[in-house]
């Protein structure tokens, strides 16, 4: 299995989406233990929301769509669905 998330900053409220293969919370615990450059500096982080997929193309491919232009309107209206 494959996860799409999103992560939010407790720190500045940034948000940060990414893809993996473990469970999405031990992949936030491992961001606020520190594991690249960007979570150091914005950590420590609350998991708010994931997908899970079968191929990992498919989780790429929307890891990529939430980046990304309209992808980043469909990516905030969630983020303000589940924040709330």
């Amino acid at each position: 299995m494959f996860f799409v998330y999103f992560l939010q900053s407790e720190v500045n409220n940034k948000f940060y989406v990414g893809i993996t293969e473990k469970e999405p919370q031990i992949r936030c615990q491992e961001h606020n233990n520190g594991t690249t450059r960007w979570t150091r500096q914005n950590g420590p982080f609350r998991l708010i929301y994931f997908e899970e997929y079968f191929c990992k193309t498919d989780a790429i491919r929307r890891e990529n769509f939430y980046k990304m232009g309209f992808g980043k309107r469909i990516r905030n209206a969630i983020i303000r669905e589940v924040t709330k």
